[in-house]
């Protein structure tokens, strides 16, 4: 107890460090190094002394004094009576105690204390340095070894160091001033961490450092020690270690290299494989990212660790990755996944393990979805106990629910273990289209997953390489290419787009699936720009209907871009809310406008325009906006309105009033408007005048000549019609009767027939009016038109059975109206006649379709019936009495 406490005071004494000029520094290992200062009357059993130095040196038995200066610190030392220690490092692998490589006596480093219990037991520590894996601070460990009573007092470490921008020849030891100083963390007493900011442009240059280390009040300096960053590399762990077993039965452990390391690595795997049959560990190098381990079996484990160094010149070991376990099922497939496209060929293989044994491959059988039998030719024997299967030219998988997949099952025999493998088949013809816009300034391909299978974990990229000049005849997929962001539009189509452009260089382009499980690509297709121009729409479209020709008449102006030839297309009709198109094509690349027959000249007419390359390359531009034709009279009307009259006034007198009836010119007659009527007058005393009515359709007119002729023209903004209606009222045409009869027989409450017989006649007989009206109301009466050649005609009108109608039938001369033929009523006799030939229009059908069921159904009671009968009576020629008689020959009954 006295003793420890004595010792204790000691430490407490001050402790002086001199330095004297010296050419070389102690250069740092890549491993571990000892500090250590010894007493001067230590032997080499004990402490190692600093080269140059003879173990029986006398002059360091005594007191010494020393005035020396240390150029990294403000603090001097002189004239003090201590006791002398050599501080010295030496490593590992070199057990001499040494300061540098060269034993130049009395440049030696040495520590003074005031202390006889150093001169006993001297201090050391152990020291590692490195330069960290991100390749920006370098790092020392200092670890004390100090023994008890020492080892629980506080440390105080600090770190000395400069990065000289040139080492000249001399000195060496940089000036006063220079060195920088770091505090080193010591968290745990027996262990401290130094922190040494490296600049990343200085790691080649040599980096000077030294030591101060406090312990329990007494201060101890280490040598100057040099090294080269870059050389002391410890790099990070390897990242992402895995297993995986190959295709041939192997076990694959990878690993991804740490990020920032400068140079190529070499790395040390150990691993432990524990199974029922055998337990093996093993340690080896590899300048490779992966190691195979071969000779796996079922239900086995493994455990691997990886670290890594650098793999030419020095460097540290890395620390040891975290311990991967990968263990192995009874039944191993590998592949345990395959994803691969259509119409692709494929193979599993498969060890089966049962009941601590593995079984043969010769007994190995495969199922599919644990429904249908794979067939042997199939199969193949790769090992005793490594079975393989294929599949050849595959379709796409049918989703099954859920399971996108199919599933295949290795079998011993007759018994299946629940572990399958899956296989995915996937279609990756995928669509990929392109257009050029109309300015070529920018190329877009639109492309849709629609088509394929979607799979959880996928995604998809476009992908392109771009040749100098055309397209090969065969694209191909090129294993230097890049990716091209594509967006998913509103239609669910991707869509890319790419700018600037070349428009003769050929962009190979082809989507990639990437899963988990591998990628895919679908086939590759070649675009060349110029070959998928989308031109601008034309421009300046126009429709009209052209005066006096009655044709549609369009017109354009052809875009600037591109400059080649191009072809129209044109698209026209009626406008309203579902446009009918017809389709033209001009092929003329001169053309700028064509006119087309349309039926309808007064109707609104709705026209587009699009362009597309002559050549057969590039799209259909889009249409143009719509022109619209305007309605305006194109010619005169085709003829006057058809027009009837009602003459009023008193029989007996001369003098009549006639209103006359104008039915409306439609559209296609009037050509195609009617701005007003003209009536022309003609009387049998060469009268002759004009009375304009406007948009009227009934004038009244006073009649008093023995004949008087009315003429109705139209007029538009063209003229007036040439064809027009005459009508001529002759008092002693008014008498001639031609019609002997007529009858009006009701079909149905919409129409009525009227038939009629005619007398000869020597006038010229142009047409007939039909005229009827309902007796039992004031409704204005209604006429028709019809041809001369008629003996019958069907008038569609809404008729009531109880009510009275009046029919009148008018023959027109080219002399004048003659005389009516008027009933008021329909005719009784034949009514029902009518009504029973139309009845026998239904019941007629109804009788054949009627018999053709009955005996239809006879022939199948009957057939029926012959069965049933002849099948109690049995059959002679098995009755033993009728053996030999021929039942075909007709025997005479006597």
């Amino acid at each position: 107890m006295i003793c420890q406490k004595f010792c204790v005071v000691l430490l407490h004494w001050e402790f002086i460090c001199v330095i004297t000029a010296f050419n070389l520094s102690y250069p740092i290992t890549p491993w571990r190094f000892k500090l250590s200062c010894m007493p001067p009357n230590s032997t080499y059993d004990y402490f190692l002394l600093p080269a140059g130095l003879s173990k029986n040196t006398s002059n360091l038995n005594g007191h010494y004094e020393t005035a020396v200066e240390f150029n990294s610190s403000d603090t001097h030392f002189s004239n003090l009576s201590k006791t002398t220690f050599h501080c010295c490092f030496r490593s590992e692998q070199d057990r001499n105690c040494s300061l540098c490589a060269d034993n130049i006596e009395g440049k030696t480093f040495v520590s003074t204390v005031n202390s006889s219990v150093f001169q006993q037991m001297g201090a050391n520590w152990n020291i590692q340095c490195w330069l960290k894996g991100d390749l920006k601070l370098f790092i020392c460990y200092v670890e004390s070894l100090f023994k008890n009573p020492f080892k629980n007092y506080k440390h105080k470490v600090h770190l000395l160091y400069v990065l000289p921008e040139v080492l000249e020849d001399s000195p060496l030891v940089p000036q006063k001033g220079s060195f920088q100083m770091v505090h080193c963390n010591c968290s745990v007493h027996e262990r401290c961490e130094c922190l040494v900011p490296v600049p990343t442009a200085k790691l080649n240059d040599t980096l000077l450092m030294c030591l101060k280390i406090t312990s329990g009040g007494v201060i101890f300096q280490s040598p100057l020690m040099s090294v080269q960053p870059i050389n002391m590399v410890k790099p990070d762990p390897p990242l992402g270690l895995r297993m995986e077993i190959t295709d041939d039965g192997n076990l694959k452990i990878s690993w991804s290299s740490p990020p920032l390391v400068p140079f190529p690595l070499q790395y040390e795997v150990k691993y432990s494989e524990n199974s029922t049959t055998v337990i093996r560990e093993a340690d080896k190098i590899v300048s490779a990212t992966s190691l195979l381990v071969d000779g796996i079996l079922p239900g086995s484990s493994y455990e691997v660790q990886v670290r890594g160094k650098r793999l030419d010149g020095p460097g540290i070991w890395s620390d040891w990755s975290t311990p991967h376990v990968f263990t192995t099922q009874d039944v191993i497939y590998f592949p345990p996944k395959i994803l691969t496209s259509v119409g692709s060929n494929v193979s599993f293989h498969c060890i089966y393990k049962n009941e601590n044994k593995i079984v043969s491959s010769k007994k190995i059988v495969w199922w599919m979805n644990l429904a249908e039998k794979i067939p042997q030719s199939q199969y193949d024997v790769v090992s005793d106990h490594v079975s393989k299967v294929t599949f050849f030219n595959l379709n796409e998988t049918k989703p099954r629910g859920k399971f996108t997949y199919d599933a295949v099952y290795c079998c011993n025999e007759h018994e299946c273990h629940h572990r399958y493998a899956e296989l995915y088949v996937i279609d990756v013809n995928i669509n990929i289209s392109c257009e050029t816009d109309g300015h070529l300034t920018k190329m877009t391909c639109r492309w849709s997953t629609n088509t394929i299978q979607s799979l959880v974990g996928s995604t998809l990229q476009l992908r392109y390489r771009r040749s100098s000049l055309y397209c090969f005849d065969i694209p191909s997929i090129h294993r230097i290419s890049k990716p091209k962001d594509c967006y998913l539009q509103s239609d669910g189509f991707y869509e890319c787009v790419f700018q600037p452009i070349f428009l003769l260089s050929g962009y190979t382009m082809w989507i990639r699936i990437n899963h988990p499980l591998g990628s895919l690509d679908s086939p590759p297709t070649c675009v060349l720009p110029d070959s998928v121009v989308k031109p601008l729409p034309p421009s300046s479209v126009k429709a009209e209907i052209i005066k006096n020709i009655g044709l549609l008449k369009i017109s354009w102006e052809k875009p600037v871009f591109p400059e080649n030839n191009l072809q129209f297309q044109i698209r026209y009709g009626l406008s309203g809310k579902e446009i009918q198109w017809k389709m033209y094509d001009v092929y003329d690349a001169k053309s700028k406008s064509v006119s087309l027959p349309v039926p309808d000249l007064c109707a609104v007419y709705a026209v587009q325009v699009r362009c597309k390359r002559s050549d057969g390359l590039g799209l259909w531009s889009n249409w143009s906006n719509p022109a619209y034709t305007v309605v305006m009279d194109i010619k005169v009307p085709m003829r006057g309105p058809e027009f009837w009259r009602i003459i009023n006034g008193d029989t007996m007198k001369k003098e009549k009033n006639v209103t006359l009836l104008l039915k409306p010119l439609m559209k296609n007659d009037s050509l195609c408007s009617v701005q007003r009527y003209v009536i022309n007058h003609h009387t049998s005393c060469n009268g002759t005048w004009s009375e304009d009515v406007g948009n009227h359709t009934k004038f009244t007119f006073l009649w008093t000549e023995q004949a008087h002729t009315v003429t109705v023209l139209a007029i538009n903004s063209i003229g007036a019609s040439v064809a027009n209606f005459n009508l001529t009222f002759s008092w002693p045409m008014s008498k001639v009767n031609i019609v002997q009869s007529l009858s009006a027989y009701p079909l149905n409450s919409s129409c009525v027939i009227l038939s009629w017989i005619l007398s000869p006649s020597d006038y010229k007989l142009m047409y007939f009016i039909i005229e009827w009206k309902n007796l039992n109301e004031d409704g204005e009466i209604k006429w028709l038109r019809i041809s001369s050649s008629v003996k019958k005609y069907y008038i569609h009108d809404h008729f009531i059975p109880i009510e009275k109608y009046q029919f009148s039938l008018y023959p027109i001369f080219m002399e004048g109206v003659g005389k009516p033929k008027i009933i008021n009523s329909f005719t009784q006799d034949n009514t029902e006649k009518h009504q029973n030939d139309a009845g026998l229009y239904v019941i007629v059908p109804v009788i054949i379709s009627s018999s053709i069921l009955l005996l239809g159904t006879l022939l199948i009671s009957h057939q029926r019936m012959k069965k049933l009968f002849w099948e109690d009576v049995p059959n002679p020629k098995n009755c033993s009495w009728a053996q030999g008689l021929n039942f075909q020959k007709r025997t005479d009954i006597l």
